[in-house]
């Protein structure tokens, strides 16, 4: 089974799926794949391997073949650029971030990328990224024009023209380790506007706060931080994990 037709099976069943997003730069590769296998414990759908900017090479080649030594779930790949892409991973969300001012962030490092996932075989999930206030790094390191807090009608907006553009999902992103996740009335004014899969990461720390957004229409969850931190991922993520799918 595809990894896109997996997603959405979990979505139908169980109202909404969680994601653990695990950076190859923050740890060696041999605890990403220990915490991955708590993750799948707790209950998560599927791993996300990338993030930072320098998280590609052999780095990103020997995490992914690590996280798949202790666990079944999908491995989607989530490049910040050409680089991060590795032939040991079951998908990659093609994405590009719709709201940067830079051309290279918004087609071309797509461009550079394309062969690449043609000729690895990997499964290619289009996506459209935008990165709402406060952004983070990946705000300032995508040079992207922040979607302000209040304005749910950019937002809405944004992901209409993603969905028009063929994009089957769309990741709202409040940046890594955000002080507040994106606001829930934003969510729910890309839910209302849009057919996509609705992504919603950054700054989701409790149960609460999860389903609060998949209660105004995120398909999908996506922890990264709480995996890093905690000192008992697997309660943290499984208390996420059963809130979110108890919601619909």
């Amino acid at each position: 089974m595809k990894v896109e037709e997996r997603l959405r099976r979990i979505i139908s069943l169980h109202g909404a799926a969680h994601l653990t997003l695990i950076d190859p730069e923050k740890q060696p590769p041999e605890k990403a794949g220990i915490m991955a296998a708590d993750a799948a414990a707790a209950g998560t759908d599927g791993i996300m391997v990338g993030g930072s900017t320098h998280a590609g090479g052999g780095l990103l080649d020997d995490t992914v073949l690590a996280i798949k030594k202790t666990t079944d779930l999908p491995v989607i790949l989530f490049p910040a650029n050409e680089a991060g892409i590795s032939a040991h991973a079951d998908a990659i969300f093609f994405m590009s971030m719709l709201n940067s001012r830079d051309v290279y962030y918004l087609a071309g490092a797509q461009r550079l990328g394309a062969p690449i996932v043609k000729k690895l075989g990997l499964e290619p999930i289009p996506m459209a990224y935008l990165v709402v206030e406060p952004g983070g790094a990946v705000g300032r390191v995508g040079k992207a024009e922040l979607i302000p807090r209040e304005d749910k009608e950019l937002a809405a907006a944004y992901a209409l023209a993603a969905q028009y553009l063929g994009m089957r999902l769309v990741y709202l992103e409040a940046g890594s380790g955000a002080d507040r996740p994106v606001p829930v009335e934003m969510v729910r004014a890309v839910r209302e506007a849009t057919d996509v899969i609705l992504i919603v990461g950054g700054g989701i720390r409790t149960p609460k706060a999860a389903a609060e957004r998949v209660r105004a229409g995120a398909d999908i969850i996506v922890t990264g931080t709480l995996v890093e931190q905690s000192k008992d991922r697997r309660a943290r993520i499984g208390e996420i994990v059963r809130k979110i799918k108890m919601v619909r």
